[in-house]
């Protein structure tokens, strides 16, 4: 029954969290398991707020002296913060937004990203796991466990990732096995709406030069949903079920070689839905479709180092994924209609990524690298079609065939370390990307069909990079400033008529950035600070297809739009007190354009995106805000130790804001395009005795009725309030 599924979510955060109970940020490297040393046995560390590290230019470096804007959570911080899965994370991280739709998910940072969820449309957040770009768009719903730290990189990654970095990017490193004994932990849950949990790993010294890891993370939750008009459906019920294995090898101190599997199977039994207008609850859902989703992916990672006598190193990180993702849901979000969907992919990715490395303690030190990625998405021609959208009687649209993406890249950058603490950085990325789609398309309407073939490629040639300068002015302060350029490959849209469908143009981001990192108090509080300003050429938007008005195409704002904002970090340790807070403020503004908004009445005689005229539904968009931007985002945290005997009670709070933001640029209130703010207030209570953690958690705890995305009229609803028991033993 309920135990069929049960959560094996690592967290090495939950190992780590010896250390978390004496009230300490821990490092970001993968220490954070259970063999880091818990604060109460280092009381210089409990006093002060850890130095925390990032990979993000490809070298191990420290966050404070290095030139980023980023916001990086240790294990430990993910599970302080109750952060399980990718859509918790904008409650924690500044100028972060993540729209969920069901299969896929949008990132966008400092309103940069990805405005519409549509297959033909690149990212421009990506995520990275363990050095491998994931799968670009579905397959997000892979939870949070066994994780060393995750990095949250803001603004365009133009020089180390490249093109689906236009926003920035999301680096997630998973906890590696390691040479100090066998150790591990199990971990089992109890909560609301029937949840069920179980999570573990185990550590495994094999020899003096092998080890291996295992983890595993599976979950049983009852839907929180009450739906109708669907007998016997189960749409929102959760069965989740993941499991890792990993491989560490180093035969000599220069070579290392570290393998990685993981496997899941995440089943949310469907994804329901409303009308964006709908005022009536967002969990009370109407539907008299089938529902049904699942996402069953596995991905493998070969990375490879090794160092050479001068010092020199020269890496090699080789992944390859596989995915299907198969889904049904009501597209009218109600009963009402019969407009329904069905969506079955199967995608492919090969990536490869070569560094060479140079020493990194000399007065110019550089690196280059080699990537390449070849991403297939393939719908299948069987009795269901890959995808389809129908409303029987009046239109059936469908179609087979495969996307394929595919992308070379060279890069590198040279820092010039100069005296009186400065530093002088340039780098460069060149990337050739191809986008095809070879797809069979139909329309079918009473008494005839209109069939359509899109064989059609684009092909992208772009350089990128950034110059930066960097000022280490003293031991607790440094400052830098840059320039930085981003870009993102454009596509091809669906095809509404015979000949080429329309193209969609690149994106390219101009940024111009600066910031101040500063250590005080003895340590004990750290700050970030960093302002920006984006010249933005291009900027995707989302408007209806007036042939299938649940379905839309990708236009381009002509002129230029202006993005600027300010953002700041702040942690504080004193003793067995530790707060934390971020924030974000930021503004933004399409230049002049005009677009036909399809679902108001009324046909304008032509709507030229630069000259309109404004008629009916041919609407002036210029000023309106970017999409998915809010003006401002908050978070505050802070938790108290309390020494009981041979144990300690910690108590935290929580508080998240993400403000109200724009799902479509057309902001009409009226039409559902306004995504309200979102208020989340969460808390746990955590009692740890000697190898036993025993934690009482509660999320959402006003129990905020929130919209967590927008799209092609349908809202999707975040999670309600989730509160149970979790006990932790490790050994």
């Amino acid at each position: 029954m309920k135990a069929r599924a049960v959560l094996f979510s690592v967290s090495v955060l939950a190992l780590a969290w010896a250390g978390v109970a004496s009230a300490e940020t821990t490092s970001a490297a993968p220490a954070a398991g259970p063999d880091a040393t818990p604060a109460s046995e280092d009381g210089a560390k409990a006093h002060r707020v850890q130095e925390v590290v990032v990979t993000a230019e490809r070298r191990s470096t420290t966050l404070q002296t290095t030139g980023i804007s980023a916001a990086v959570l240790t294990g430990a911080d993910l599970q302080k913060q109750q952060i399980t899965d990718v859509e918790k994370l904008q409650f924690a991280t500044p100028s972060m937004t993540l729209q969920s739709f069901g299969q896929g998910n949008d990132f966008n940072i400092r309103g940069v990203g990805k405005g519409e969820t549509n297959s033909s449309v690149s990212v421009g957040v990506i995520t990275y796991r363990d050095g491998v770009a994931a799968f670009p768009g579905y397959f997000q719903s892979e939870p949070y466990y066994d994780i060393a730290n995750v990095e949250v990189l803001r603004g365009p990654q133009g020089t180390f990732i490249g093109q689906n970095a236009i926003g920035g990017a999301i680096f997630i490193t998973e906890a590696n096995p390691n040479f100090n004994g066998m150790h591990g932990y199990l971990q089992g849950q109890v909560g609301s709406y029937d949840d069920l949990g179980l999570q573990g790993a185990v550590n495994l010294p094999i020899s003096d030069t092998l080890a291996a890891r295992v983890a595993f993370n599976a979950e049983h939750r009852e839907s929180y949903f009450q739906v109708t008009g669907s007998a016997g459906q189960s749409a929102g019920e959760l069965k989740s079920g993941s499991g890792r294995f990993s491989l560490l090898w180093t035969p000599t101190p220069k070579l290392t070689v570290l393998l990685k599997e993981d496997l899941n199977d995440i089943n949310l039994g469907g994804y329901p839905d409303s009308p964006a207008t709908a005022t009536t609850d967002p969990r009370r859902i109407s539907s008299n479709m089938h529902n049904y989703s699942e996402d069953l992916f596995s991905r493998t990672v070969l990375d490879a180092s090794y160092i050479f006598d001068n010092g020199m190193k020269l890496r090699s990180v080789s992944g390859y994924q596989l995915g299907r993702t198969a889904a049904n849901y009501d597209l009218d979000g109600g009963s009402a209609l019969s407009w329904a969907i069905n969506d079955h992919v199967t995608e492919r990715v090969y990536s490869e990524e070569i560094n060479l490395l140079s020493p990194a303690d000399k007065p110019i030190t550089w690196i280059a690298g080699l990537y390449y990625l070849h991403n297939t998405m393939t719908y299948p021609s069987q009795s269901t079609p890959g995808y389809e959208i129908n409303e029987p009687g009046i239109i059936d649209f469908y179609f087979t065939g495969k996307q394929v993406d595919h992308t070379f890249a060279q890069f590198g950058q040279l820092s010039f370390n100069l005296p009186g603490g400065l530093q002088i950085q340039a780098g460069l990325r060149h990337a050739d990307s191809v986008n095809g789609n070879d797809i069979d398309w139909t329309y079918a309407f009473p008494g005839f069909v209109f069939p359509l073939t899109q064989h059609q490629a684009e092909h992208d040639s772009k350089v990128t990079g950034k110059l930066a300068i960097n000022w280490t002015a003293d031991a607790n302060n440094f400052l830098y400033a840059f320039v930085a350029t981003g870009h993102k490959f454009g596509g091809v849209n669906v095809p509404i008529a015979p000949g080429p469908a329309p193209i969609i143009k690149p994106e390219d981001v101009t940024d111009y950035e600066a910031g101040w990192k500063n250590v005080s108090m003895g340590g004990r509080l750290r700050t970030q600070i960093d302002a920006y300003y984006y010249d933005y050429k291009n900027f995707e938007v989302s408007v209806g297809n007036p042939l299938v008005p649940t379905s839309n195409l990708i236009q381009t704002v002509p002129s230029p739009t202006k993005l600027y904002g300010v953002e700041f970090q702040q942690r504080a340790v004193f003793g067995d007190l530790s707060f934390d807070w971020t924030g974000s403020l930021s503004h933004s503004k399409l230049g002049k354009f005009f677009a036909a908004d399809t679902r108001t009445p009324g046909i304008a005689p032509s709507c030229n995106p630069t000259t309109g005229p404004a008629f009916s539904n041919c609407v002036e968009l210029t000023g309106h805000r970017q999409v998915y931007a809010p003006s401002f985002t908050f978070h505050a945290g802070a938790q108290y130790v309390f020494r009981l005997g041979n144990g300690t009670l910690t108590p935290r709070l929580d508080y998240g804001h993400v403000g109200s933001q724009w799902a479509t640029v057309f902001e009409n209130t009226a039409l559902g395009d306004q995504i309200p703010e979102r208020n989340l207030l969460s808390g746990q209570v955590v009692y740890a005795s000697g190898s036993y953690l025993l934690t009482a958690y509660g999320w959402n705890l006003t129990d905020q009725h929130y919209i967590s995305g927008v799209s092609a009229g349908l809202r999707f609803m975040g999670a309600p309030r989730l509160y149970g028991i979790r006990l932790l033993k490790t050994f």
